[in-house]
């Protein structure tokens, strides 16, 4: 562990459930205990200002630190929104979502006045969960907030005080381990022990989102011999059903859930496009099959159907044992004695 100290702000306080947090706790690689715990070679000193596992009772106490990075007194610093950010600017009176009060006054903070204050400043700033990387399901169509995910608000090509690009983790909720795993590169890299974090168009680390749920489903090869299902109880394919899968980027059915076990199509449950930026309102329906589903499974069962077919026939050799392995006096392998010389 080195003698920097970085601080990692993170503002629950937009429209949200607050259930990325909550996933976050489910951690194992890595978990959130050994990273705030300094236990992993290569980590800087940590100290997480986070509501849940904050030792201290909230209050002004709690908020000194955000007020501090505010001032520039805490450097470097991390700043973590979780939940979309509501529009304050189009309503008359009142506002959608806050966090502590300004200070000498009995007037809220917003989130946007948080990242207004906070986000020139810090040395990187990370997006976790769909709502607040791009809005979630508080920004769909018709909603009364105006809200949106950060990458909206302050600018998609918008990067820190230390040239970093907004770090997008989405999910709903977010994969624990696919939002440790980041937190702990970010660290790293603010530690000067590893490169720029690479991501992908979307902020999204690349070596997490880099592939789609189809590339990793266990049910993938279904897909490939046409062979679909029609009922939730069955092994098969799921995209008849209205799974996204074969054009979401995500890595859960590779990864698992908690500890390896677990994710959507593995159990069972169809891929609705959370980790994606036009997620709910382009998945919507749901449970319906995707557009293009039907030209591309039709297709694709001309060719799967013939794949079994050939795949039948070598199945039914395979199953059979080689011929010279039978009991009698007669040895049919065809081994044939050295000569003598």
């Amino acid at each position: 562990m080195s003698d920097t100290l970085v601080n990692v702000l993170w503002i629950p306080a937009g429209l949200s459930c607050d259930g990325d947090s909550v996933a976050l706790t489910s951690a194992m690689q890595p978990s959130i205990e050994e990273i705030a715990l300094g236990a992993l070679p290569g980590l800087p000193n940590v100290r997480f200002h986070w509501p849940l596992i904050e030792y201290s009772l909230g209050g002004a106490e709690f908020l000194d630190a955000f007020f501090k990075a505010g001032r520039g007194e805490l450097d470097p610093f991390v700043l973590v929104v979780e939940g979309s950010i509501a529009n304050e600017s189009i309503k008359k009176e009142g506002y959608f979502t806050g966090f502590g009060n300004k200070p000498g006054t009995d007037q809220p903070m917003t989130f946007s006045d948080w990242i207004d204050l906070l986000a020139p400043k810090a040395w990187a700033v990370l997006a976790v969960g769909t709502c607040a990387t791009y809005g979630g399901i508080h920004a769909m169509a018709g909603n009364p907030t105006g809200a949106m995910g950060i990458l909206d608000y302050l600018g998609w090509e918008w990067k820190s005080s230390a040239g970093v690009p907004i770090v997008c983790v989405p999910g709903c909720p977010i994969h624990p381990d696919n939002l440790s795993e980041t937190i702990l590169y970010l660290l790293w890299q603010a530690n000067g022990k590893a490169p720029m974090i690479p991501l992908d168009e979307a902020g999204r680390p690349q070596w997490l989102f880099g592939s789609t749920v189809h590339e990793g489903c266990d049910r993938g090869g279904y897909y490939e011999q046409g062979d679909f299902a029609t009922e939730y109880d069955s092994p098969k394919c799921l995209v008849k059903l209205g799974c996204w899968g074969p054009a979401v980027k995500c890595n859960v059915p590779k990864r698992g859930w908690t500890g390896g076990v677990g994710g959507c199509p593995n159990v069972g449950g169809i891929c609705i496009g959370c980790t994606m930026p036009g997620f709910p309102d382009k998945f919507m329906p749901f449970m319906d099959e995707p557009p293009g589903a039907k030209l591309s499974t039709n297709l694709i069962g001309v060719y799967g159907n013939a794949i079994r077919t050939l795949r039948g026939f070598t199945q039914s050799t395979l199953d059979k044992e080689p011929k010279w392995r039978h009991k009698g006096r007669e040895l049919t392998t065809g081994y044939r004695t050295p000569r003598s010389y």
